[in-house]
């Protein structure tokens, strides 16, 4: 019996590296939204721990998307701003925390391969296998934990299917399809 999964395409790089980090999201839409912040800013907006917020914005430092305003402050309380490159990361992240606050989705909320999982199983791949396919670099337990946990917060529906072997097929909510349209945006 022929596939009727489309051809995987490779993984959205932007995507998966949004993902890397749970607060990568809310950080850069945070940043597009004000223009910049200091560190203590960002830790009372976002209401995340200061340790977190430390590895968040060393990370996006490292892919480039933020710097260190060079124009502001004293040395030990500076501005973070967005790189010319992190700006179109930032664009597809505000896009995407709006979605995440629109569904109820707390910020942070999203697993590694979260966004990514959301992403193909909108673009057609409903099997497994063509998730573990389309997202070579994940490892087949963390697509499954993936996958349980945006069931558990109501974004996914799995169908067991009468097949020998038996198979599954992953389907988006209402709410997976609005976030799966901010992440394809």
């Amino acid at each position: 019996m022929p596939s009727t999964t489309p051809d995987p395409l490779p993984p959205d790089p932007l995507l998966v590296q949004l993902g890397s980090h749970r607060w990568l999201v809310p950080l850069l839409a945070d940043l597009a939204g004000h223009k910049g912040a200091r560190f203590v800013e960002l830790v009372h907006r976002l209401e995340l721990p200061r340790d977190s917020l430390s590895r968040t914005l060393a990370a996006a430092v490292a892919i480039g998307w933020v710097a260190r305003n060079p124009d502001h402050g004293h040395p030990l309380r500076p501005e973070y701003i967005l790189t010319e490159v992190g700006t179109a990361a930032a664009a597809r992240a505000a896009a995407i925390a709006e979605a995440q606050q629109e569904i109820g989705l707390p910020p942070g909320a999203a697993t590694r391969w979260g966004l990514p999982l959301v992403a193909g199983i909108g673009a057609g791949h409903d099997r497994f296998n063509a998730l573990s396919r389309l997202l070579t670099p994940a490892t087949p337990r963390a697509l499954s934990q993936g996958l349980t946990a945006l069931g558990k917060r109501g974004l996914v529906t799995r169908e067991v299917l009468d097949l020998r072997p038996p198979a599954s097929r992953y389907d988006l909510t209402k709410s997976g399809a609005l976030l799966a349209a901010a992440c394809a945006a």
